[in-house]
């Protein structure tokens, strides 16, 4: 039998076909696709690290790898707040095109969950990953792998290191931040609506326009990552964004808005001369759009290349 000729090894089919899973994972750990990838490769060294006879021991190599992915990011969590506190500007979740949505197998086979749990599409919106910022590491990976990955506390609690009562705590806590930050969903037709009402009131430069609608408290924050420019501090009130904005188109010739899906909601692309220069996710509530966030830090717009 030629090499050609020999049949796949079930085992590495079984383990690889966990990658995309793990990347899912591991996104909404991090919140970003570029460390969650680092991620996923280093699990993978640590699998093959180990003496075949060893892997053969593991009864679950799917759950091996969730473990060490989990844990991997719960060490890269401990010392994100660090690194946050250098970076330039405000600080967001890497924005990822629509066809990043990933789907586990696993929480698709679980059927029905209570209701407070959120599914894998509300967990990749942008006001959510924002959410998961505020949360101690703890409280994120329990939160994540037990309400979003419908992994039992018991299972939790061996990858966090502690009880599982201790960790059903910790996901209670985080899943009281994100009812307290939580509207309303509007339709995704009406969401597409206003976004693109914006986007045309925006290219108008028509500042009523953009104050009509946006919600008079209106948040826009601005990711650049010291790297391009991006407003340092959050703008807040309707009426500044507007300005902010309409400002920003008198500036930025040559500039082309595109609708897209980000992170599985209605969004814009800033493209210029063919190339990705800003990613915009919205929040809208009641009618009107609350939160911007402008990612233009150029390290964070790679998966936008190629989409």
């Amino acid at each position: 039998m030629s090499r050609q000729d020999e049949p796949l090894d079930p085992t590495l089919s079984a383990i690889m076909s966990e990658r995309r899973q793990l990347i899912s994972l591991a996104y909404r750990l991090l919140g970003s696709l570029a460390d969650a990838e680092d991620v996923v490769q280093e699990t993978y060294a640590r699998w093959y690290a180990m003496a075949p006879e060893r892997r053969e021991e593991i009864e679950t190599p799917g759950a091996w790898l969730t473990t060490v992915a989990s844990r991997i990011c719960l060490d890269l969590l401990g010392s994100a707040r660090a690194r946050r506190e250098r970076y330039v500007g405000e600080w967001l979740p890497e924005p990822v095109p629509g066809p990043a949505e990933l789907v586990s197998g696993r929480a698709a086979a679980i059927g029905a969950d209570p209701a407070d749990r959120v599914t894998l599409d509300e967990s990749i919106n942008m006001a959510f990953l924002v959410v998961l910022e505020s949360m101690t590491p703890a409280e994120r990976v329990a939160f994540v792998l037990h309400d979003v990955f419908r992994y039992s506390f018991a299972e939790v609690a061996k990858i966090v290191g502690r009880t599982p009562a201790g960790c059903r705590q910790l996901a209670s806590s985080a899943r009281r931040r994100i009812q307290a930050s939580q509207a309303p969903a509007t339709p995704p037709a009406e969401r597409a609506g206003i976004v693109r009402d914006f986007r045309q009131a925006w290219e108008a430069q028509d500042i009523q326009a953009l104050i009509d609608i946006l919600d008079p408290d209106a948040i826009a924050v601005g990711d650049g990552g010291g790297l391009v420019t991006a407003a340092i501090e959050p703008i807040v009130g309707g009426e500044r964004v507007a300005r902010y904005f309409a400002d920003l188109a008198g500036r930025a010739t040559g500039m082309r808005l595109l609708e897209r899906t980000v992170n599985g909601q209605p969004g814009l692309v800033g493209e210029v001369d063919g190339a990705v220069g800003v990613v915009i996710a919205f929040d809208v509530v009641d009618g009107r759009i609350k939160h911007i966030w402008a990612v233009r830090n150029p390290e964070k717009l790679r998966p936008w290349s190629a989409s």
